[in-house]
């Protein structure tokens, strides 16, 4: 007598239709609202400028799991998805942090560490992909995004004291603290890049 096949190892199906789009979507989402809260900050007055576009990056933000999340669950993931990723995610904490410029609530020196080192990974990414290499987000990029992304809405608002704290000098510290984990995520690129360089080449002798 045949037993039936156990499915509780079975991978769930490749994702069809709109849910093969939806995590690709979020991810492009999250340079459409960078446009959003950079025209935002420009034609709102403030106090309500700031609080709005930390609303907008708030929830941008969000997709940043969202998008990951739907992925996995329904079986969506892309190396095009791989790749938009922390793109979305640069364009958006970059676009922040240039617009806090002009009002020194962020050392242009940061902003241009962050972007020069973005810039580097980004090349660093094509040379990998003509080389038919996929670079995945790394652990530490990921929580440097993260620990940006916290920071950000509070330089947004720019209250800079809640309830006796510094909570604005707090973000600073905290923004400076993603550019150290920036650095070390640029570190282990480079290493997984050179890596995946030695095993091509040994593969093909």
């Amino acid at each position: 007598m045949s037993t039936a096949p156990s499915t509780n190892s079975a991978s769930p199906s490749p994702a069809t239709g709109w849910r093969l789009s939806f995590p690709m979507w979020l991810t492009m989402s999250r340079m459409l609202l960078a446009a959003v809260m950079m025209s935002t900050m420009q034609f709102i007055s403030p106090p309500w400028n700031g609080w709005i576009s930390a609303a907008i990056f708030i929830f941008a933000a969000l997709t940043d799991w969202w998008d990951g999340y739907f992925a996995r669950r329904w079986n969506a993931t892309s190396n095009m998805g791989k790749f938009m990723d922390p793109i979305a995610d640069k364009v958006l904490v970059s676009t922040t942090l240039i617009i806090l410029i002009p009002d020194g609530r962020v050392h242009p020196f940061l902003v241009v560490l962050l972007l020069n080192r973005d810039i580097l990974i980004g090349g660093l990414r094509s040379v990998a992909a003509a080389e038919q290499l996929i670079i995945d987000a790394k652990p530490s990029g990921k929580w440097k995004t993260a620990v940006q992304m916290s920071a950000i809405p509070v330089l947004l608002v720019g209250p800079p004291n809640l309830g006796g704290v510094p909570i604005t000098d707090i973000a600073h510290v905290v923004l400076w603290l993603s550019a150290g984990l920036s650095l070390y995520s640029a570190w282990e690129y480079l290493q997984l890049y050179r890596s995946r360089q030695r095993k091509g080449r040994s593969s093909s002798t």
